[in-house]
C-alpha cells in the first residue's frame, strides 16, 4: 500500500499555559476537517514546551490511519480521543499533569503500524497508546506490545478469540454484537444468510462463528464473499448474491473501508433493495453513512453498543461537545465513543494506581483497570478482569437524516466473552488477568473457566 504518509506526526495538548492547546511536529495536513485541532495547530516542538521541559506532561500515543482505505473510518477515532484528552487537561489534568498526545498515522498499512507502535514506545516513550481499528493492524501491533510490555487501548468491535495481557479492548466481543444481531435476524428477518466480507482475519473469524451460530439455530449459509481490504470490484459478489438467493434473504456484512461505498451503490443498482436483500453491517456507522449516502442505506442495519441517538444525559453532553468542537455537521458513532471510553478509563486507573504514568509504572496501571466503570454516553461500562467492558448491545436502522433508529436494545449491559462459545475450539474457555499465583492457570489469558 502506499506509504508515502509514514512520517507524519503531530504533537497534541502540550501548553503548560493553556492545557489544551496543540503542539505541532513537522508538516503535515489535518488528520480530519479544516475543523480539527492539528489544522489551526501552532508549528513548535515539544521539548520547546516549559511543560514538557519541566517534566508536567504524560505523553500518550495515538495511532490509526489518516490516509489509505481506512482514514475513512479512523480520521473521527482520533477527533474524539483528542475530545476526552482535552476534557480531562481543562479539568486540571492526572495530578495536575498535563497529557501530551502524540499521533501517529499507520496509513491503512499493517507493518507500518507495527512501526510506528515500536516509534511511539522507544523514541517517544509514551505511557499508552490509544489505537488501530482493523484486526490485521492489532495483530501487526500484538507482538510489539507484548514483547516491550506496554499497554494498547482498542476502540473497534472485534471478532474476539484473543485475550491479550498488553491490550483492553473498549470495543464488542462478538457476543456484545455479532451473536446477538445474528438472533434478531433470525427472529425478524429470515433464516438463509450470504456472507460479505474484507479478506483479513475479522471478517473471516466473525464468519467462522456466525456460520457456526446458524448451524446451531436452524440458519443457513448460502454463499460467503471476500474482497481485498478497498478493493471496490463488487459486481460478481452482487451476482453471486443474487443467484444464492433469487427470493431474497439476509446479506451479512463485514466488508471495511472504501469497499462499503461500493458495496451499497452497486447493491441499489442491481435492485437488491432492503425489502428483500437487509443488510446488517458491523463496520457501518454514522460517519460512514454520511461518507456513503444515506439514499444508499436508508432502511438497512447495524449492529453496535452506540449510537448518537442513544437518550442519556451523558450522550448529550459528548455529542454537544464534540460538535462544538469539531462543527456542527459532524457525528458520532461507535468506534468514536469506544476511543471516548478509553481514556477515560485508563485516566482513572492511573488516579486509582497514584502513578502519573511513568512506563515503570504500567503494571500499577493495568491492574488498576480492574473493576473501573465509567458513566459512558452508550450507558454504565465497567473493565472486567478478561480487558473488555460490560456494554449495552444495540441493533439501529438507517433513517432518512442518516442516524439511526434502535430498534433494539438489552435492558443492561452485556459481560464480554472474549472466546467463542460456538466455536467447538474455544468452547468453555474463558481468560482472566487477575488469576495469578500457585494455583492460577497456566495461560490466564485462555483457560477452561
Amino acid at each position: 500500500m502506499n506509504r508515502q504518509f509514514g512520517r507524519r506526526k503531530f504533537l497534541l495538548y502540550g501548553s503548560a499555559t493553556l492545557g489544551t492547546s496543540i503542539l505541532l511536529k513537522a508538516c503535515a495536513s489535518s488528520p480530519t476537517t479544516s475543523e480539527s485541532p492539528a489544522a489551526s495547530a501552532a508549528s513548535s516542538d515539544a521539548s520547546a514546551s516549559p511543560a514538557a521541559a519541566a517534566g508536567d506532561v504524560i505523553k500518550v500515543g495515538i495511532l490509526h490511519s489518516l490516509s489509505g482505505t481506512m482514514a475513512i473510518s479512523e480520521k473521527s477515532v482520533v477527533d474524539s480521543t483528542q475530545l476526552a484528552i482535552e476534557e480531562i487537561n481543562s479539568a486540571g489534568g492526572i495530578g495536575g499533569k498535563q497529557i501530551q498526545a502524540i499521533l501517529e498515522d499507520g496509513n491503512s498499512d499493517w507493518p507500518t503500524f507495527a512501526e510506528k507502535a515500536k516509534k511511539l514506545i522507544d523514541e517517544d516513550q509514551v505511557v499508552v497508546i490509544f489505537g488501530c481499528w482493523t484486526s490485521a493492524s492489532r495483530k501487526a501491533v500484538l507482538p510489539v506490545f507484548e514483547e516491550k510490555n506496554h499497554m494498547l487501548y482498542y476502540p473497534v468491535q472485534y471478532e474476539g478469540q484473543e485475550c491479550s495481557k498488553n491490550i483492553f479492548y473498549t470495543g464488542a466481543a462478538p457476543n456484545q454484537q455479532i451473536e446477538p444481531s445474528v438472533d434478531w435476524l433470525l427472529e425478524n428477518k429470515g433464516k438463509d444468510f450470504y456472507l460479505v466480507g474484507s479478506d483479513y482475519v475479522f471478517p473471516r473469524t466473525a464468519n467462522t462463528i456466525i456460520k457456526a451460530q446458524l448451524a446451531a439455530k436452524g440458519g443457513k449459509t448460502v454463499g460467503e464473499d471476500y474482497l481485498p481490504l478497498g478493493n471496490t470490484e463488487v459486481a460478481a459478489i452482487i451476482a453471486k448474491i443474487r443467484s444464492a438467493l433469487p427470493n431474497g434473504g439476509v446479506i451479512y456484512n463485514t466488508l471495511n473501508g472504501d469497499s462499503n461505498v461500493a458495496f451499497f451503490k452497486q447493491m441499489q443498482g442491481a435492485g437488491l433493495t432492503v425489502d428483500k436483500y437487509p443488510v446488517m453491517s458491523v463496520s457501518i456507522a454514522e460517519e460512514e453513512v454520511k461518507a456513503i449516502g444515506v439514499d444508499f442505506l436508508k432502511g438497512q442495519y447495524a449492529a453496535w453498543n452506540y449510537f448518537q441517538t442513544v437518550e442519556s444525559p451523558e450522550n448529550k453532553k459528548y455529542v454537544d461537545a464534540f460538535k462544538a468542537k469539531y462543527g456542527a455537521e459532524r457525528v458520532t458513532n461507535d468506534p468514536m465513543e469506544a476511543a471516548y471510553i478509553s481514556v477515560n478509563i485508563w485516566k482513572q486507573a492511573v488516579e486509582k494506581a497514584g502513578s502519573a504514568g511513568t512506563p515503570t509504572d504500567l503494571e500499577k496501571v493495568r491492574e488498576a483497570a480492574y473493576g473501573q466503570a465509567f458513566a459512558a454516553p452508550e450507558g454504565p461500562v465497567k473493565m472486567n478482569s478478561n480487558h473488555h467492558i460490560s456494554k449495552t448491545v444495540r441493533i439501529g436502522e438507517v433513517r432518512d437524516d442518516g442516524l439511526f433508529s434502535i430498534v433494539y436494545e438489552t435492558a443492561q449491559p452485556v459481560d464480554p466473552l472474549p472466546w467463542n462459545q460456538y466455536v467447538a475450539e474455544t468452547k468453555g474457555y474463558t481468560c482472566d488477568w487477575t488469576k495469578t499465583g500457585v494455583s492460577a492457570p497456566d495461560t490466564p489469558g485462555k483457560f477452561k473457566g
